[in-house]
């Protein structure tokens, strides 16, 4: 039986023939994405999108950085502070080698798309000061790679969802000023590399939960301004790494022990229901409160 045997130079051919077809599919994908993202937006008074046409290639657009290592894939879509006024288009999910979003201090409506789930690259979502609604998306949970999550002042709804317990590389989690409900969830306690957790001003009830003794990384823990009751887990007075301890203007009660934290900044405990006096060990602490 003959063989078909392929000659060398038609082989370089066909591998350059489908390099550049997908290439030009990649380039597609990621340009329909954008598109779809401008046309949901409805004011851009800065006119910080102007340069999205296509007479300029897509890597070339403001906010928009491209991947050295696969040309044509977007990996950064950054315009924090431009005045944009519109909606999140779902097409972003379509963005597959983001590594970085940020639209911080602009006016987004409406809700945060379950399709950025798709982004298993992502590593860092910042979308603080709009005015987003609906809940917190429950396909967070496939972004295993965040570590940088800020949603802080914004209208979202809804409890803090259990998937975020599975953003074991979470390092910042930023929720406050939103309209949350339910409890303190005890989950939180499993991001053992957070380092920052901004929970002010939620609609948060019940009890701090004792898991959160175990983020022994933490330095910055804000849950000024919700419903919290019961007395404060022992065990937070003696996280060494602290920084900024914020609890004030719940209905906290009980006692506050002495306690040593060396790296102490900011120490807010005001109005709450609790009893006694400051302990003599604050004087230990290396910042003045």
């Amino acid at each position: 039986m003959a063989k078909h045997v392929i000659s060398t130079p038609f082989l370089v051919l066909f591998i350059l023939f489908n390099t550049i077809h997908s290439s030009h599919s990649n380039n597609h994908t990621d340009l329909e994405a954008l598109l779809a993202f401008k046309k949901s937006i409805h004011d851009d008074p800065l006119q910080s999108l102007s340069s999205w046409n296509e007479t300029t290639h897509f890597c070339l657009w403001n906010g928009v950085s491209c991947s050295k290592r696969h040309p044509n894939r977007i990996v950064s879509l950054s315009l924090p502070s431009q005045g944009l006024v519109g909606s999140l288009s779902p097409h972003i999910g379509n963005l597959s080698f983001l590594k970085t979003i940020n639209l911080q201090n602009n006016t987004f409506r409406g809700p945060i798309p379950q399709e950025i789930g798709r982004l298993r690259r992502l590593g860092k979502i910042e979308f603080s000061n709009n005015s987003l609604g609906g809940g917190i998306p429950s396909n967070l949970s496939q972004c295993i790679n965040l570590y940088y999550l800020n949603l802080i002042d914004n209208e979202l709804i809804g409890a803090i969802v259990p998937g975020i317990s599975s953003l074991v590389n979470l390092q910042s989690l930023g929720l406050s000023d939103n309209m949350l409900l339910g409890t303190f969830p005890p989950f939180l306690g499993n991001l053992t590399d957070l380092f920052q957790l901004s929970l002010r001003d939620c609609g948060l009830q019940g009890e701090i939960p004792q898991s959160l003794v175990q983020l022994r990384r933490l330095r910055l823990l804000n849950v000024i301004n919700n419903d919290l009751t019961g007395s404060v887990p022992l065990g937070l007075f003696n996280l060494s790494t602290i920084e900024i301890f914020s609890l004030a203007d719940n209905q906290l009660n009980g006692i506050i022990p002495s306690f040593t934290l060396p790296n102490l900044k900011t120490f807010h405990l005001s109005s709450n229901h609790l009893t006694g006096e400051l302990p003599a060990s604050i004087s230990n602490s290396s910042d003045r409160i």
